[in-house]
């Protein structure tokens, strides 16, 4: 960059920046940027398959599988011995979409009896199993 130093009238010496070269840079990218665009913007036109198939739609039902204070199970508020239970169970896992299992254990029920039921169930083949709790 070059400044031009010139004195006025007075005697003081004024300086002023030349500004023809930034204009020269600024001009050449400008034209680096026109020539170069078409190039970074070319895209490749891509054919991709289009899916056919529609998703499934059906959506399993729930079974509520509660334990109360005493042990006893209860199916969908429906009680239960555990033979039934396991019967239950075994019919669920053998059904297509399998049914979503969710446990709700009192809380003065011994762990035991939970744990007993959760184990038939993956002894059964249940795959999905949750807890609820409040």
């Amino acid at each position: 960059m070059a400044f031009a130093n010139f004195e006025s009238d007075d005697g003081a010496v004024l300086s002023e920046i030349n500004m023809v070269p930034l204009i020269d840079v600024m001009l050449v990218l400008l034209i680096v940027f026109i020539v170069t665009l078409p190039v970074v913007r070319h895209a490749v036109s891509v054919d991709l398959p289009q899916a056919s198939a529609q998703p499934s739609r059906d959506k399993p039902e729930t079974v509520q599988l509660s334990v109360d204070a005493q042990g006893q199970y209860h199916w969908n508020q429906e009680a239960l011995t555990d033979e039934a239970l396991q019967a239950r169970l075994a019919a669920a896992a053998s059904q297509q979409p399998q049914p979503e299992l969710h446990v709700h254990g009192d809380r003065a029920v011994r762990y035991e009896r939970v744990a007993q039921a959760m184990a038939t169930a993956q002894r059964v083949g249940i795959r999905k199993m949750g807890f609820v709790t409040r």
